[in-house]
């Protein structure tokens, strides 16, 4: 069986799930998972876990997120992009300048709290916010702390004269759980009025970009010729910024049946209860371990292989 990520393009018009059950027909494969939910109209980088992959969609999910988009300003809708029916409008009779956009930028550049859009996957009560909203339904939202660590115009604003709207264009880098919709109404209700998310497209994510994402077409070719392997990138890729540390033959005797290693074995200085070790015996990345004060000592946080 096959075991790697895939950096997929995922294309507009499908849903996360979409691309995972396509995927799993294509490498013939029910163990498939994504990285994190891109919406039907958003597309990008889809960072999918194939075979043993699967236990690294956690490390994946974790890492921070980069975009691309437009947010619209002078109308406001029920999903807070354009998928939505529409709520509140207000004429933007003079376009915004430069400097107000970028003032409003900067004031979603820290550690924010949100609350996610009622049209999103969140559970609430073991129930998607939006089969609530999709049945009529409110329901109290949990708040989640997220952090925007970069968010600025990419290009100039364009102003609409006649739909008395004007659309910013930006990227943002943030941290997992952001949702970018929100984001565009926050700008909105900066600059005091209704504003929905027009275009969005994750540029990074899980570590891979834009650029090293390939297609549903570029698979399905490599499928034919028997060559879809070559397409993954390996489990380490997640796991990149964890130290690595070698084992030799007799520590990896005692690490695949899940013993634990000492703190010198561990190899780090001043460990604590954040430190965790990426385990290499071979040139294969067989598990991780994290480090127990108490005991001091690493025992195992995830295993990935044990042959």
């Amino acid at each position: 069986m096959l075991n790697g990520i895939l950096p997929l393009y995922k294309p507009r018009g499908m849903t996360s799930f979409d691309c995972v059950a396509k995927i799993r027909r294509l490498y013939q494969t029910r163990k498939v998972g994504h990285s994190g939910t891109l919406d039907p109209n958003v597309d990008g980088v889809l960072p999918i876990c194939i075979g043993n992959a699967t236990k690294v969609v956690q490390f994946l999910v974790a890492s921070g997120k980069e975009y691309q988009g437009s947010i619209t300003l002078g109308f406001a809708t029920t999903t807070e992009d354009l998928d939505g029916d529409e709520i509140a409008r207000q004429a933007v009779d003079a376009p915004f300048s430069d400097a107000a956009i970028d003032d409003a930028l900067a004031q979603m550049t820290r550690e924010i709290t949100q609350i996610p859009p009622m049209f999103s996957a969140v559970k609430v009560n073991g129930r998607r916010l939006y089969d609530y909203a999709r049945h009529g339904e409110t329901v109290e939202r949990p708040q989640r702390h997220v952090t925007i660590t970069s968010f600025k115009q990419r290009q100039p604003a364009t102003y609409d004269s006649e739909a008395k709207t004007q659309t910013i264009y930006f990227t943002v880098a943030c941290s997992k759980g952001t949702y970018v919709r929100t984001l565009a109404v926050d700008v909105g209700r900066a600059l005091g009025v209704p504003a929905v998310m027009s275009d969005l497209t994750r540029l990074k994510s899980g570590g891979f970009t834009l650029d090293q994402t390939v297609t549903f077409e570029e698979i399905a070719a490599h499928a034919d010729a028997g060559t879809a392997g070559e397409l993954l990138a390996p489990i380490d890729k997640a796991l990149s910024h964890y130290p690595r540390v070698a084992l030799t033959d007799e520590q990896w005797q005692r690490v695949k049946n899940g013993a634990p290693i000492s703190a010198a074995e561990g190899q780090q200085s001043a460990p604590d209860a954040n430190t965790m070790v990426a385990l290499v015996y071979q040139n294969s990345l067989k598990c991780l371990y994290s480090y127990r004060p108490d005991e001091q000592r690493y025992k195992p946080f995830k295993m990935f292989a044990v042959n």
